[in-house]
């Protein structure tokens, strides 16, 4: 009954990530605390190869529709992926299994959900004044940040975040972006946070896995459910009113954090 569980899961947190760009940590990590008694580390490291390939295959969907901008993907990987081996260095230095090490991971967790509900309802507010396409002209003018060194600071943030409880390249990134880059079109900003969490979220995973953090059983079936949902997701992105689905994610988001952080 819980390999279904698992499965139906997967499949609803893939379709989500896949229709608003909020990170498959963000909801993911607090089900598997929460509704079937994983432990954080394991939580984590599990959670971050789910989003990881979960996000691969959105990708894929997303390239071909031709709504990937490769650069801001680079600009901001620059930055999260060297805080990543950063922060699974110390992980591994003190151990992940470790209570003090435990206790930071469902702290940050929680501040981390309460920022990622915050950030879902400043997009779903600021959503809705963003074009939804873009002339090929004005490509190099969008993909400039207002700043060089903003999106690898950013970046590292989120990288560091995103190591130490899966959580913040969703709605996290999706606001940085929003930010960063107020000239490109909603649809091309949800297909940046997803394509460079991938490389993140891989790093992370793996560096997670190295340390024996990861349940491969559990993953398959997360997997299972969350790559048909995140193909469907990501088919109907440009088409979907989000605003609803943003307003109820960030309210369970909010009861989440509030719940890890009084842990």
């Amino acid at each position: 009954m819980h390999d279904i569980a698992f499965i139906v899961a997967g499949f609803a947190v893939g379709l989500i990530v896949g229709l608003t760009g909020v990170g498959g940590g963000s909801l993911m990590t607090p089900i598997l605390i929460f509704f079937f008694g994983v432990k954080p580390y394991l939580a984590v490291g599990t959670d971050l190869l789910f989003a990881a390939f979960t996000k691969l295959g959105g990708t894929v969907s997303l390239t071909r529709q031709r709504l990937v901008p490769w650069r801001v993907v680079g600009a901001l990987s620059a930055g999260s992926i060297p805080a990543a081996l950063l922060t699974l260095w110390v992980l591994h230095t003190v151990g992940p299994a470790d209570p003090a090490v435990q206790k930071v991971m469902t702290s940050t967790l929680g501040v981390a959900l309460l920022l990622t509900a915050a950030a879902s309802l400043y997009k779903a507010a600021r959503g809705k004044q963003l074009p939804r396409t873009l002339p090929t002209s004005q490509e190099a003018a969008a993909t400039q940040p207002r700043h060089w060194t903003l999106p690898l600071l950013l970046g590292a943030v989120i990288g560091t975040l995103v190591t130490l409880t899966s959580v913040g390249a969703g709605a996290i990134g999706v606001t940085a972006l929003l930010l960063l880059y107020p000239l490109l079109p909603l649809p091309r900003i949800v297909a940046a946070d997803i394509a460079y969490a991938v490389p993140l979220t891989l790093v992370a995973g793996f560096g997670h896995a190295s340390l024996g953090s990861v349940d491969w059983s559990l993953l398959a079936k997360l997997l299972a459910g969350s790559l048909p949902g995140i193909w469907l997701g990501s088919r109907l992105i440009t088409r979907t009113p989000e605003r609803l689905i943003r307003g109820v994610l960030s309210v369970l988001l909010a009861w989440a954090g509030t719940k890890l952080v009084m842990l």
